[in-house]
């Protein structure tokens, strides 16, 4: 390792914010990097290698900013900004940054935190059809509520439509106690804790009671048409190709509409064919139809949930070769 040092300023006021807790972003830094961080009272001395340093100093430089601007630095910031530092693109944190949706109910800024996540918001914005795909913890459903909750509250819309397909993940909802409302409620959890996040229990309730938001199964959305309507499909992987057709058949006049889904975690019977695999292959090339890739880069959630995705995208990469292997010996 070449003796190259710089230094650099970081105020006082913002140390704790960029370092971390115990000084832990600082030590990833310097892991990830291979160079040595030191504080003194003059500032802050970065040694190592001369690229890995200017690097490093680079990375402080854009958590510096974002601290600067009033933002919580987290665990995924500093990860995300060593990614983007290895395609030299240090600076697309602070771009991003700058991409307000809205506020959560606790005053929480709602933006988009990767890249994949603000080409997804702007395709959003752009298109009246958006297919948002890709693993989970990437944002899809919480990105595509907090959009519709926006639209709503700026009177862009006159409802809110959330649904999925009652497809249960390995468990049958006959076990679940209660009517058949009751049993649907608990799979439809994930959207009311959303809304709950962004918009407000109290809030939610008093437009649900007004029927300006809707909370139900894919099958309710049968027979209707759908206007003025901003309309969320989560877990679209777990549609048949005719629960599809009808879903995006029921879009009306100034409705906009998200499809959200991971194909790697479908619930179908086995030899069932998804609706989403069929749409994307159906609906490529139509204006107005988005179709917005996420992948593990696009994480958000826990660095040890990227590292899942990253596991199993590995695993089941080699078990699809694997299994093409066996099938040609086996035709021999």
């Amino acid at each position: 390792m070449s003796d190259f040092t710089v230094k650099m300023n970081v105020p006082v006021e913002h140390m704790q914010n960029v370092f971390g807790k115990c000084d832990s972003y600082v030590k990833k830094i310097e892991r990830d990097l291979h160079v040595t961080i030191v504080n003194r009272d003059e500032g802050v001395r970065i040694s190592g290698d001369e690229e890995n340093v200017n690097r490093a100093r680079s990375v402080l430089k854009s958590l510096i900013t974002l601290s600067e601007r009033g933002n919580i630095v987290e665990e995924q910031n500093v990860d995300y900004t060593l990614e983007m530092s290895r395609e030299r693109k240090e600076d697309a944190l602070l771009e991003m940054d700058k991409e307000l949706i809205c506020h959560a109910v606790n005053g929480k800024p709602v933006k988009p935190k990767t890249l994949g996540q603000k080409q997804y918001v702007d395709a959003i914005r752009d298109h009246m059809i958006v297919f948002g795909l890709g693993p989970a913890g990437t944002g899809k459903t919480y990105l595509a509520m907090a959009m519709a909750i926006t639209a709503f509250k700026n009177d862009e819309v006159g409802r809110i439509i959330l649904t999925r397909p009652a497809i249960e993940a390995g468990e049958k909802l006959g076990f679940l106690p209660g009517d058949l409302q009751s049993k649907i409620d608990p799979y439809l959890r994930p959207l009311y804790d959303a809304l709950y996040q962004i918009m407000g229990a109290e809030s939610f309730a008093k437009n649900m009671e007004k029927g300006l938001i809707e909370v139900a199964p894919l099958a309710y959305m049968r027979g209707r048409t759908l206007d003025n309507a901003y309309i969320i499909l989560d877990e679209a992987q777990n549609t048949t190709p005719a629960q599809m057709k009808m879903f995006l058949t029921r879009i009306g006049f100034g409705s906009k509409v998200v499809v959200t889904g991971d194909a790697s975690q479908k619930d179908l019977a086995p030899g069932t064919q998804s609706g989403l695999d069929v749409a994307m292959r159906v609906l490529r090339n139509i204006d107005d139809i988005a179709f917005c890739e996420l992948t593990s880069k696009d994480v958000v959630r826990h660095p040890l949930v990227q590292k899942i995705v990253n596991a199993y995208e590995t695993y089941e990469k080699r078990e699809n070769y694997n299994s093409k292997r066996r099938s040609k010996k086996a035709e021999r």
